[in-house]
């Protein structure tokens, strides 16, 4: 049996995305310069797969019929509540990540000495930490905001593959991407650009010397961009603190709502390989295991 267009379209994204990551692994592939045009390329492939579903339908011919009621691929995905997010603002905007990364920021410009004007020593170093820590609250604070008002799910959520590579390439593309609707699929975000160099353009204009313009305010937020990958790789990997919690809330509703449906059926509605593991259980493929979610996932 020929491959089909769903399949087809999975293998180009695949080989595409590979191709990036592969590259953005030889040292020096990519200057500082050209790490949002990287990030840029990697989440806009993340709306092609959708269009897999389009083509599996209409390869099959089973199109839908007006009062047809299909399953969504996404089964197990809940909208956060207001208080889930508050209690992932305050870790993201003051937890031990933004800590540890302005500390961690605050040592590189101390031994590069930036701002010059700023001292060595002590002083110095805790002049670099606080302006690094407020840039870091700033930028999520920013995120947070313009998620609300463009009605995006910034939450980090853990990915639900195995290997460390694909765990990785899944917290890259988070870094530029967010859930929106009520399935929450994945979508481009305007707030998770911006909202490192509005962190940047504030400690320009805010506090450093007045010899820095908005040029610098837009290099340093490549220097931004960084930070939110870092971040991302520790809640990934590491300790996802809240994020955790809208994990759980989507597993527990995949638990309590999930109805089964058929291979045949599942397959032809998510445009999936048949020969791709799990679908005899549709909930590890696309349900947010408690492994996942305290982070025990696969690697």
């Amino acid at each position: 049996m020929p491959p089909t267009k769903s399949a087809n379209t999975r293998r180009d994204f695949d080989s595409r995305f590979l191709a990036i990551i592969g590259e953005g692994r030889k040292v020096g592939a990519f200057p500082k310069s050209g790490l949002i045009l990287l990030l840029l390329a990697i989440a806009g492939l993340t709306v092609l797969p959708p269009l897999d579903l389009a083509y599996s339908l209409a390869d099959s011919g089973d199109l839908p019929s007006p009062g047809t009621t299909h399953p969504q691929p996404d089964l197990t995905y809940v909208h956060p509540t207001q208080k889930t997010k508050a209690h992932n603002y305050f870790f993201d905007a003051f937890g031990p990540y933004p800590i540890v990364g302005a500390a961690f920021a605050a040592g590189i410009s101390q031994a590069r000495g930036t701002p010059p004007e700023w001292k060595r020593g002590a002083e110095g170093y805790g002049e670099r930490f606080g302006s690094n820590f407020a840039i870091a609250a700033v930028s999520t604070t920013t995120r947070y905001a313009l998620a609300e008002a463009f009605r995006e799910d910034t939450l980090y959520y853990r990915c639900e593959c195995k290997g460390v590579f694909q765990r990785l390439s899944h917290a890259v593309i988070s870094t530029l991407t967010a859930r929106r609707g009520e399935d929450g699929h994945r979508v481009f975000s305007f707030p998770a650009l911006v909202a490192p160099c509005a962190g940047t353009m504030t400690a320009v204009y805010g506090w450093y010397p007045g010899r820095y313009d908005a040029k610098d305010a837009f290099r340093m937020g490549n220097d931004a961009v960084l930070g939110f990958v870092g971040g991302n790789i520790g809640l990934e990997f590491l300790y996802s603190g809240p994020h955790s919690d809208a994990c759980e809330q989507s597993a527990r509703s995949a638990r309590s709502g999930f109805k089964p449906v058929s291979d045949r059926k599942f397959r032809t509605v998510a445009g999936m390989d048949p020969s791709l593991p799990g679908l005899n259980n549709p909930r590890q493929t696309y349900g947010h295991n408690r492994a996942n979610c305290d982070g025990a996932g696969g690697s």
